[in-house]
């Protein structure tokens, strides 16, 4: 005789094999036919992904894009200073090319003016009256002076004729070293004075053709 609340065959009744009221359970493991354990299944993210940036990349790059609008404006400003700067350069290379051409243009016109002076002492050396004296003494230390400021005298005999640099005022006839095939100096009149490349005064020579 069953008792009460239990079915025909002794078991329990339809109520208590209900489970709780507010309780579920509800197997979700996949289940393997094969004998192998299953492969866990990939869960899909549908949130948008966190940048990898960090913080102050992202500022510097925020910062970047506030400042677009004058990236233009400032690569002229540079453009123009660079302008500026080439353009002072250039200015002060012509200052300083115009000041020395102005300093050699002003110690050529002392030195010309000098000319008959620095002649007479030539001549007075060449007949052995600058032996001593207080002359001799002024002399040298007015050629000295102006070798400071590169004045140099040239022409001397046996060298060749450069009318660039000599005036023929005779053309005579002279045996020449052996060997020499181009027209050459054979006598000095006046001695000749340049600056540098500059000729203040050709030499005045007598030349000699090669025979």
């Amino acid at each position: 005789m069953s008792t009460p609340g239990q079915g025909a065959g002794g078991g329990r009744s339809s109520e208590e094999e209900r489970p709780s009221p507010g309780f579920t359970f509800a197997n979700k493991r996949k289940i393997n036919t094969e004998g192998t354990s299953p492969a866990a299944t990939p869960e899909v993210d549908t949130e948008p992904a966190a940048t990898d940036l960090p913080p102050e990349a992202v500022e510097a790059v925020a910062e970047q894009a506030e400042l677009d609008p004058n990236v233009e404006l400032a690569a002229e400003r540079l453009a123009d200073l660079q302008r500026l700067q080439a353009e002072y350069a250039n200015y002060r290379k012509r200052v300083e090319r115009d000041r020395a051409a102005a300093r050699d243009q002003t110690v050529a016109a002392v030195v010309e003016s000098l000319l008959p002076v620095l002649d007479d002492i030539h001549l007075a050396r060449q007949h052995g009256d600058l032996e001593s004296g207080p002359f001799a003494s002024i002399a040298e230390k007015l050629e000295t002076t102006l070798a400071r400021y590169g004045l140099e005298r040239y022409g001397e005999p046996g060298a060749a004729f450069d009318p660039e640099i000599h005036d023929a005022l005779m053309h005579v006839e002279e045996e020449l070293a052996e060997g020499t095939e181009v027209t050459t100096v054979v006598g000095v009149l006046q001695p000749g004075y340049r600056i540098g490349e500059r000729v203040i005064r050709p030499a005045r020579v007598s030349v000699a053709d090669p025979s």
